[in-house]
């Protein structure tokens, strides 16, 4: 006997995204638009900086175009029949390449920094500051339209983090760019190509690990397998528990499967009321598969991977 249960969560999940799809259409438009001024005036500049800041501008043209590519296709695979689950794993990919994205980004900003403390070249302080306030109000702007769906999506998060960076970057060309024009110390703009990049190195850490945690399958961080087998296991009528699975399809949607065995003349609705409850209030897992056995039931003996 098996009855799944909180089916709403992939509705849901599938909102997290799409919900702020708009936002994410409209931040791509922005940022996109500003990274070819951003560009010419750090050549013009010939400001590290501000290069530096177009670099990070680039990545999030790039990671936003993948973050909307990502939702439109989870939508679309939605009305496929064969994908049971849709694309919702796309939008982790997304999140991934985001980060990979970010690092290499990071690591050249360090290397081209270092170089440049040998032979610092001249830096034009105020056509640098100009184009610097402005991408700092594209980036806050940009900031605004995405920050309200991070905690929902990784894949939105990721385009967030990225803008994050960006938005930090900018208020750091704009102070090298007052620096430089009020004292002449173009040492600052490596200096802040630096900062940039140390900034930028943990939070990309922190997102390809969240996204390569989900691709491969570990359960969410807040749920002890352990803890929640003995859970199970403790409810009237229930001798044992196994093949118990816990995962992430995509952000917000936490899966679990498990095999639990009854005891002789056990309501199974019951139990599977009670499990449903413990999953759902105590771990955030709405979305459960739950197999109900008779204690005496072997059917199972040799893919059981684990018993409690």
């Amino acid at each position: 006997m098996a009855e799944g249960h909180g089916h709403t969560s992939a509705a849901t999940t599938q909102r997290a995204g799409a919900t702020y799809k708009r936002r994410l259409f409209a931040a791509f438009l922005l940022i996109g638009a500003f990274f070819v001024v951003e560009l010419v005036g750090g050549l013009v500049t010939n400001s590290l900086a501000l290069l530096s800041d177009a670099g990070h501008m680039l990545t999030d043209v790039i990671g936003l175009g993948m973050a909307l590519a990502a939702i439109q296709a989870a939508s679309a695979a939605s009305r496929n029949q064969q994908r049971t689950f849709g694309l919702y794993r796309l939008e982790i990919l997304a999140a991934l390449a985001n980060a990979v994205l970010l690092f290499a980004v990071a690591v050249w900003i360090l290397w081209e920094s270092i170089q440049r403390f040998a032979d610092p070249p001249e830096v034009l302080g105020t056509p640098m500051l100009i184009v610097a306030v402005i991408g700092l109000l594209v980036n806050l702007v940009a900031f605004q339209l995405l920050r309200g769906g991070a905690a929902d999506s990784l894949n939105i998060e990721g385009a967030y983090l990225e803008v994050l960076a960006d938005t930090l970057g900018s208020v750091g060309v704009v102070i090298a760019a007052v620096v430089i024009q009020t004292t002449g110390f173009t040492l600052i703009d490596p200096i802040f190509g630096v900062a940039i990049g140390l900034f930028v190195l943990p939070r990309t850490w922190r997102l390809g690990s969240k996204a390569l945690r989900i691709l491969l399958q570990s359960a969410p961080e807040h749920v002890d397998v352990d803890e929640l087998a003995t859970e199970l296991t403790a409810l009237d009528g229930v001798a044992g528990t196994h093949d118990l699975h816990v995962w992430t399809l995509t952000s917000g949607m936490e899966v679990a499967s498990v095999h639990l065995r009854l005891d002789t003349d056990i309501d199974p609705h019951r139990v599977l009321d009670e499990a449903r409850a413990i999953l759902r209030d105590h771990w955030q897992v709405e979305h459960a598969t739950i197999q109900i056995e008779p204690a005496a039931h072997g059917g199972c003996a040799d893919c059981e991977k684990q018993t409690w």
